[in-house]
């Protein structure tokens, strides 16, 4: 069974295809030319080569977009990339037949569910343009499954890590590391996580389990962490020992309200402003007990064991001499 995989030189699309590989024939599609075996050059905003890279192929996972979810600078490139291109890739995976397919979105496609743990019924609609795009895309993946009889799966990722990741939690280990990030105070707030690995099995199973057809899910660790836990659990793995004093949180707030204006000023982006102090001390709890309950997914990897699968190779891991 013939595989095409977007977005296969990124993050969790790399994984994917490193794993659909060992079982069968897998096609990356990538958007400059590529010697690897089998790749093959496209554009989610043009259809011409998606029809051409669907030709044959009897799953897609689309693992592709702009990946940039809190950035609001070009709100049409969300709809473009997220939205048009997945639906041009949907149209181009129905004329050439294929049978499955699968859409990786994100929570962010759900309203923001403040302290509640939610689930993929939480009401509201998403507060951002990446996660509006995401969600749109979500509606069009399930219209072209009905259209079709094409089996297909939305997948709302919680914040994914891994070696190899280049999201939040690994921009925060550098920080640590660097001893420029402090230590964050404890407020109890409840952050959803999921390692790549279990994302790739979750991807997996979703294409072939009859239960997941039409269905969306929410995908993440059942555990949740606070934003001090998260960042105590990253120093024990880094080796560094346990910080012994607390950044306030007022302190951290009043900061990011100085960034918001340099932001305003400048016209830029600053490294703290509301939004990045939000990703740190606010919940972002989400459930898969869905998932959990109509596929028998779980997901295996623990924080202690995913963050240090996240150093693996890396010199400045757990069990070795770092610089401080």
């Amino acid at each position: 069974m013939t595989a095409l995989v977007t977005g296969a030189n990124g993050f969790i699309g790399g994984r994917l295809a490193d794993a659909l590989g060992r079982d069968g024939a897998v096609r990356a599609l990538v958007r400059r030319a590529d010697p690897a075996p089998g790749a093959a050059t496209g554009d989610l905003l043009d259809p011409a080569s998606l029809r051409a890279a669907c030709a044959g192929i009897e799953r897609v996972f689309h693992c592709a977009g702009y990946a940039h979810a809190f950035s609001s600078s070009d709100p049409d490139i969300h709809r473009r990339v997220n939205f048009e291109g997945t639906r041009n890739l949907l149209a181009a995976a129905g004329e050439a037949g294929v049978r499955r397919f699968v859409f990786l979105s994100s929570v962010k496609a759900m309203a923001e569910p403040g302290s509640a743990c939610a689930d993929e019924d939480w009401p509201g609609e998403p507060a951002t343009p990446y996660g509006r795009a995401k969600r749109a895309a979500e509606a069009a993946v399930l219209e072209t499954g009905a259209k079709y009889g094409m089996h297909v799966v939305n997948l709302r990722l919680a914040m994914v890590y891994g070696r190899g990741g280049r999201g939040n939690l690994e921009r925060m280990a550098r920080g640590i590391r660097a001893g420029w990030f402090p230590p964050l105070p404890e407020t109890g707030n409840r952050r959803s996580l999921v390692h790549v690995d279990d994302v790739v099995a979750a991807m997996r199973l979703a294409a072939q389990a009859p239960a997941a057809n039409g269905r969306t899910y929410v995908v993440a660790h059942p555990d949740a962490h606070s934003g001090r836990a998260i960042y105590d659990a990253l120093r024990a793995v880094l080796g560094m020992p346990p910080a012994r004093w607390r950044m306030p949180a007022a302190l951290l707030r009043f900061g990011a309200r100085l960034g918001d204006v340099a932001e305003r000023l400048a016209g830029r982006a600053m490294p703290l402003d509301s939004q990045a102090v939000e990703r740190l001390l606010g919940p972002a709890w989400y459930s898969p007990a869905r998932i959990e309950r109509e596929l028998g997914w779980r997901a295996g990897t623990g924080l202690e064991a995913g963050l240090r699968e996240m150093f693996a190779g890396d010199r400045c891991g757990a069990d070795s001499e770092c610089p401080r």
